[in-house]
């Protein structure tokens, strides 16, 4: 079965949102890495959202992409904020230790409100979040990563 690749983005005040849906892996992710290239380089600084709650599948080189834009991100001065639901990639972000590099919420709201200004350079609270795109998500188990290293 081949599945779909969905990316939308949109701003919300100074904040870019890219929005990604199906399965990251190594045929998609040049597309999703340009996406976020697009979307930052129209918003002019960096604050980005990256909505990955229909994400259920990311592979070694999906990953890169979201490394690399943490990087970018950073380097300009701005903030990352990925959007995950539990499951696979929280799992993936433990195992990997990069939970402690990424600033991760569990939906798009709480995400734009952290980057309001009050919490550092990012969306106001008067930011908009656009409804959801009808499209089937099938949901797997919650994997449940283990703090205290």
């Amino acid at each position: 079965m081949i599945s779909t690749f969905d990316v939308q983005t949109w701003r919300s005040g100074p904040c870019a949102v890219v929005r990604a849906t199906g399965e990251l892996d190594m045929s998609v992710a040049p597309r999703l890495r340009a996406e976020i290239d697009r979307a930052l380089e129209a918003l002019g600084a960096p604050n980005l959202v990256l909505d990955m709650t229909g994400v259920p599948f990311c592979d070694s080189v999906g990953l890169g992409v979201l490394v690399g834009t943490l990087t970018r991100t950073k380097e300009a001065g701005g903030r990352l904020m990925l959007v995950v639901s539990p499951g696979m990639i929280t799992h993936l972000l433990t195992i990997t230790n990069l939970d402690r590099h990424f600033e991760v919420r569990g939906d798009l709201r709480e995400a734009l409100d952290a980057m309001a200004p009050s919490h550092s350079t990012g969306c106001p609270p008067s930011c908009r979040v656009p409804p959801r795109p009808p499209f089937l998500r099938c949901r797997t188990g919650t994997v449940r990563g283990r703090k205290g290293r």
